[in-house]
């Protein structure tokens, strides 16, 4: 499932909270801005970095990236507060008009997926 933030085509992804694992981490930050509640880990794709700025500083952000499941039959809702305003759930076949509109190291997890 694809989230459009910002002006652009990303993958749900987050910020580790206090005490928590990188596959829980993961499995919260689906649900949060997906709305999806049931969503399960498989498998690690990969990790990849990318930099953005914040509050003056150059960020180096570390991601790891997850194969994951979510049971039929779900309403997603984009998280409006982390300005994601559309969710698509998108085909292989059907994900070349999005990935135009990514960011490389979303280019990178889904070539690790397919």
């Amino acid at each position: 499932m694809f989230i459009f933030r910002r002006g652009k085509w990303d993958l749900p992804k987050g910020k580790l909270d206090p005490g928590e694992t990188l596959e829980q981490c993961a499995v919260r930050e689906v649900k949060e801005e997906t709305g999806l509640h049931q969503v399960r880990l498989e498998s690690p794709l990969l990790t990849t970095y990318h930099t953005y700025d914040e509050s003056g500083h150059h960020i180096l952000k570390e991601s790891y990236w997850y194969r994951m499941k979510a049971a039929d039959g779900q309403k997603a809702v984009p998280q409006q507060e982390e300005q994601i305003t559309e969710l698509r759930w998108v085909t292989h076949d059907g994900m070349g008009e999005l990935l135009k509109n990514t960011f490389p190291s979303i280019v990178d997890v889904i070539t690790a997926a397919f």
